[in-house]
């Protein structure tokens, strides 16, 4: 499960990584501006929305444990 959550984790820095690239490439040099950044960053909200569904259902099945902040007496 770990590696699922790491991998998922470098997935949306991967496509926020790839929308900073669009953001600034695109419409340069006299191009016309392309839909490839919006299409970067829908893709990362898609994959945290994945990501947080993931971590909920392994709490759900008991893989994970919430710990909790100690106390302070």
């Amino acid at each position: 499960m770990s590696y699922l959550i790491a991998f998922a984790f470098l997935a949306i820095l991967g496509s926020l990584a790839s929308a900073l690239y669009f953001m600034m490439k695109d419409g340069t040099d006299g191009k016309a501006k392309t839909s490839h950044m919006a299409r970067a960053l829908a893709i990362r909200v898609g994959l945290s929305v994945l990501l947080f569904l993931c971590i909920l259902l392994a709490w759900k099945l008991g893989f994970i444990q919430p710990t909790g902040l100690p106390s302070v007496s």
